[in-house]
């Protein structure tokens, strides 16, 4: 008998307490990034950073204008993959799956998304913060290790879902 699944069973799986922590953490920093750059706001120069070399270094200038824009990929970014979360059932999964292990791919799924999506907001978090800080000439880059650590950090936790995932039979 073939044990695969022609089509995905829809479950609706709660947040556990640990993601409903990691989403109240990652969108309280992201709002208290952009409360940072509200309160500044009036104080930032018309150019602030508009990019960052691999060092940490500003290698482009824009219009303060630019700094909104982070927040506007932030927010779009939370509720795309908060909606991904509630529908397990469309997420990529291996040949293997069927209805005896639908439910644990689902959950290591879900856990994995809510991860990345924080990890994600606390970034641009970050980056809000930072672009601010240049910009009024508190400090000169983002610093030398903020991309390798946070592709350390983003892979690490991919690598380890992936890993997870795998081990499901």
């Amino acid at each position: 008998m073939n044990n695969k699944l022609l089509y995905r069973p829809i479950l609706k799986l709660p947040k556990t307490k640990v993601e409903k922590i990691m989403d109240a953490m990652g969108l309280g920093i992201f709002l208290l990034a952009i409360l940072f750059l509200i309160v500044n706001w009036g104080n930032i120069p018309e150019e602030v950073p508009g990019h960052f070399n691999a060092t940490g270094e500003v290698d482009r200038w824009g219009s303060k204008v630019e700094v909104i824009i982070l927040p506007i990929i932030g927010t779009f970014l939370f509720m795309l993959m908060s909606a991904f979360e509630k529908a397990p059932h469309m997420h990529n999964y291996p040949k293997r799956i069927n209805e005896t292990n639908a439910y644990q791919f689902y959950t290591q799924s879900t856990r994995l998304l809510n991860v990345v999506k924080n990890l994600c907001l606390v970034m641009f978090a970050f980056l809000i913060v930072q672009i601010v800080r240049v910009s009024l000439g508190d400090i000169q880059s983002l610093g030398l290790l903020f991309l390798p650590v946070f592709l350390i950090i983003l892979f690490g936790v991919m690598i380890s879902g992936i890993y997870k995932q795998s081990k499901i039979k």
